[in-house]
C-alpha cells in the first residue's frame, strides 16, 4: 500500500468528472502515500480486528481498500472460486433495464475480487444501458468511462455527534457538508443516529437543497412513507427528490420497493454485495467505523457511535450508545 500513489491520467480523471473537488484537495490525492503504521493488526481464531488511528483526513483513506483487500484475500486463502460472474451480471444488468430501475455498484469493499468487480462493471455498463448510473470505484469509472458515484458516511455525522453533541449532530454535519460542496453531492444519509431524529433536524432550507435521502437500514417501505410525509409537510414536491436505497438489495428487494413507491419520488438503487460477491461464496460480516475522535490535539478522545434504523442494531462503546439514545429520546 505505501507504493500506491496517484497516475496523471487518474488526476486528469477526477480533475475532469469529480468536478466538485476543490484543485488543493485533488493535489492532496495526488501526493497522498499510505502510512501502514497508522493501521494496527490482531488475529483471534477466526475474529481479525484492526484499528486505524492517525489524523482523519488521512486514516480515512483506509477503509475501503482495506475492507477489500482483506474479502479478496479471505477467498484466496480459503480456496473459493468465482462462479458464473460474468452470466450472473449481465443477467441482474438486464434485469434491472427491463424494470426501468436506476442503480449503481456500490460493492468494492465486500467484493470476492478486484477481477469479479472488474467484470460486473463492464457488464452493467454493456447491458443496462441508460438505467446503470456509475459505481463507487473510481478507478473502474475512469476504465469505463462511467461515473464515479456514491454518498456521505455515517461517519461524518458520527465525528459532529461526538464534537458537538448528539441534537446538534446532523444539523452541524449538513451544513458543514453544503459549505464544502455547495449543494453538490447532494444525497443524505438519516439514520446514524435513526431517520425519526434526523427529520427533526431536517429544516426546510437543507430540505430543498439536498436532492434527496439514502436508506441504509430498517424497513424501507415505512422509511419510503416517511420520507414521502416529511417532502409533503414542508410542501416539497417528492418527485423532484430522490431516495437512493443501498441496504442488503437484490433484484427481488428492487421490486419490492419500486412496485411500492409507484414514481411518487424517484428511486435509485445502490448494490454492492449482490453485485460484486455473488459467485457462489459466502460474504464476509465485516465494518469499519469511527470509534473516537478528538478535535484538537490537546484534546482527550470521545466516542463516536452510529444507532440505526434497526433496534439493537448500534456501533459502538454501549454507554456512549445509552447516552446518545437519552439525549434524543429514543427509547
Amino acid at each position: 500500500m505505501s507504493n500506491l500513489r496517484m497516475t496523471r491520467q487518474e488526476k486528469d480523471f477526477i480533475t475532469r468528472r469529480c468536478y466538485f473537488f476543490d484543485p488543493v484537495f485533488i493535489d492532496f490525492l495526488e501526493g497522498y502515500r499510505y502510512n501502514p503504521d497508522e493501521v494496527h493488526i490482531s488475529q483471534q481464531e477466526g475474529e481479525l480486528r484492526i484499528a486505524i488511528e492517525g489524523y482523519w483526513y488521512r486514516t480515512v483513506l483506509w477503509e475501503v481498500p482495506l475492507m477489500a483487500l482483506i474479502s479478496e484475500l479471505y477467498f484466496r486463502m480459503t480456496g473459493a472460486v468465482a462462479s458464473r460472474a460474468e452470466e450472473k451480471a449481465i443477467d441482474k444488468a438486464r434485469k434491472l433495464r427491463e424494470l426501468g430501475a436506476d442503480h449503481s455498484d456500490f460493492g468494492t469493499r465486500r467484493r470476492f475480487s478486484s477481477e469479479v468487480q472488474d467484470i460486473v462493471v463492464k457488464s452493467l455498463k454493456e447491458n443496462s444501458g441508460e438505467y446503470f448510473k456509475g459505481t463507487s470505484n473510481v478507478y473502474l469509472a475512469m476504465k469505463y468511462d462511467t461515473t464515479p458515484i456514491g454518498t456521505m458516511p455515517h461517519e461524518w455525522f458520527m465525528y459532529h455527534g461526538a464534537i458537538f453533541g448528539y441534537r446538534s449532530a446532523n444539523m452541524k454535519a449538513l451544513e458543514a457538508w453544503t459549505e464544502v460542496y455547495q449543494g453538490s453531492l447532494g444525497i443524505t444519509l438519516t439514520d446514524t443516529y435513526t431517520t425519526d431524529s434526523f427529520l427533526n433536524s431536517f429544516q426546510l432550507k437543507q430540505a430543498k437543497l439536498f436532492d434527496g435521502v439514502r436508506w441504509d437500514s430498517g424497513d424501507p417501505l415505512e422509511f419510503t412513507d416517511k420520507i414521502l410525509e416529511f417532502y409533503r409537510e414542508h410542501r416539497i414536491d417528492p418527485t423532484s427528490k430522490t431516495i437512493v436505497y443501498s441496504d442488503s438489495l437484490n433484484l427481488e428487494k428492487v421490486e419490492e420497493i419500486q412496485k411500492f413507491v409507484r414514481r411518487r419520488i424517484h428511486d435509485a438503487y445502490g448494490i454492492g454485495t449482490y453485485f460484486t460477491n455473488d459467485v457462489g461464496a459466502t460474504p464476509l460480516n465485516m465494518v469499519i467505523k469511527l470509534t473516537e475522535v478528538k478535535a484538537n490535539q490537546a484534546d482527550n478522545f470521545l466516542y463516536a457511535v452510529k444507532l440505526s434504523d434497526v433496534p439493537g442494531k448500534n456501533t459502538g462503546n454501549t454507554e456512549e450508545i445509552e447516552l446518545s439514545k437519552r439525549t434524543l429520546n429514543i427509547s
